[in-house]
């Protein structure tokens, strides 16, 4: 059961969104929601560098990573009021998290007491990451003990989502987030499984047992081939919006966001994706 969402915020047009897509998972789920914001140590790094060349003789910058630390402490706790006003706003009881150190690290430290990490696809640093995903959201979706719901850039509720499962414990976890979100807002649930002769068969009868006791319905889908194709392609053909997986060394769906394969798919895939390793 989900019962307390941590949501990443940083000032950024995509945690904005991360927060409206929490407060639509709080209210399904009536769950808590915890706003953090981390004052990335990795910036703190350069101005001490700046203030050790003082000491050298040079160009003197007197106590800039103090200031530094101020100046991104106070931006913290104003785009944590805002994030607090809009969960007042919105009926959703919430706290908030002031941190410091490695933004992904701290994230994955308070992910211990949550039941799911929200966060977007980038951050405020976005222009500096390469790939689709951003560099903090990809290291939490590795190490986080709780599962992530990576937010697209814009906010729409979840009207078509996709479960891909493959027989997995992390799949199994991924199932039970994905029918009790199903349940409470009355959604349909597709289930996808790509795997050899039969085994894809045998694992869509597990799951299509186990919802069973959820009263919601259901669409189950045998895919053959290559799994990041088959289900990036069948994701867009059949109109989905939200992608729900475990993350599993036994196949290649791990690539998914472990590996090669990710940027391929994530370029496709526009909607939310729920994340559980």
């Amino acid at each position: 059961m989900i019962k307390k969402i941590l949501v990443a915020q940083d000032g950024s047009k995509n945690s904005s969104a991360a927060a409206e897509f929490a407060l639509w998972l709080a209210g399904s789920f009536k769950a808590t929601l915890n706003g953090i914001f981390v004052v990335d140590r990795v910036l703190l790094e350069g101005p001490f560098l700046y203030d050790l060349t003082s000491s050298m003789g040079l160009e003197p910058i007197v106590n800039f990573s103090g200031k530094m630390r101020e100046t991104l402490e106070q931006r913290g706790e104003v785009i944590l009021s805002e994030f607090k006003e809009r969960c007042k706003k919105a009926k959703i009881p919430a706290e908030t998290i002031l941190s410091s150190g490695v933004v992904a690290a701290e994230i994955c430290k308070k992910s211990k007491l949550s039941d799911m990490v929200v966060m977007g696809r980038k951050g405020d640093n976005e222009a500096f990451d390469t790939g689709m995903l951003g560099s903090v959201t990809e290291a939490v979706i590795r190490k986080s003990s709780a599962p992530v719901f990576i937010a697209p850039s814009k906010f729409k509720p979840v009207k078509n989502p996709l479960l891909v499962y493959d027989g997995s414990d992390n799949a199994a976890d991924a199932m039970r987030i994905a029918a009790e979100l199903a349940r409470v807002t009355n959604r349909r649930l597709s289930v996808a499984s790509v795997g050899a002769a039969g085994e894809a068969d045998k694992h869509l009868v597990d799951a299509m047992d186990y919802l069973k006791s959820y009263d919601i319905k259901g669409v189950f889908k045998e895919l053959k081939g290559e799994a990041p194709v088959e289900i990036e392609k069948y994701y867009r053909e059949a109109g989905h919006d939200m992608l729900f997986m475990g993350a599993t060394h036994r196949t290649r769906v791990v690539e998914f966001v472990l590996g090669s394969t990710a940027e391929y798919v994530l370029r496709a895939v526009t909607g939310a994706v729920l994340v559980v390793r």
